[in-house]
Formats: C-alpha cells, structure tokens, sequence
C-alpha cells in the first residue's frame, strides 16, 4: 500500500545538513524503507511549514507505524505526519463497499 509521509527537519537535522550539504537524505531514507520490506516510490524536499521532506513509499500497513517510530526517535525530524495513498481502483472498490454497506447502519433516532 501506498503512503505518503511528511515531516520537517529539527534545527540539530539542519546543523548536521550544513556541514555536509551534498549528502543524499533519499539514500537514508530509501535503506529504512527497504529494511522494513517496502520500496520508497518518490522523494521530495519541502518548505511549507519548515524545511523538511516528503516521501511515497509502497509499505505493508502493518509496517508503517513502526517505520514512523524510527523516524520520531530519531530527533532528527518532527511534526511527521502519515497519509494512506488510495490508487483510483481503490477509490472505486471502496465507494462500490459503501453502497452495499449503506442498508446495514441506522443513524441515532432513526
């Protein structure tokens, strides 16, 4: 499955970054990634709520938390944020599931 995870850069991340500007933060990231059994898809830097990173990665869901806390006690990223990926296919399955679900609840007072 699909997803995309984001986060900004701690100030100790970016000390680190200055004084070695050519190293490959993707390298890092795709060698966690391939450790966990996924395959990082794309990898983008980021500047909306700071400098940090976003990245697409094919990940079991199982996986994905543990991924994360990796990252989180790393002291090296923060305000990580993890979003599920839906393929257009998916999108189709799941709205042809809610149609056949749509009998089976009754809202409060109905």
């Amino acid at each position: 499955m699909l997803f995309c995870l984001t986060a900004n850069y701690t100030s100790k991340a970016l000390d680190a970054m200055a004084k070695n500007p050519n190293a490959s933060r993707r390298d890092a990231v795709e060698k966690l990634v391939t450790a966990a059994g996924g395959k990082l898809v794309a990898m983008y830097a980021t500047i909306d709520e700071g400098p940090g990173a976003m990245a697409i990665a094919d990940l079991d869901p199982a996986v994905a938390p543990a991924l994360v806390g990796v990252l989180a006690s790393s002291d090296g990223v923060k305000d990580i944020k993890v979003r599920r990926l839906f393929t257009g296919e998916e999108v189709l399955a799941i709205r042809q599931k809610r149609i056949a679900l749509q009998g089976a609840y009754r809202a409060p007072g109905q």
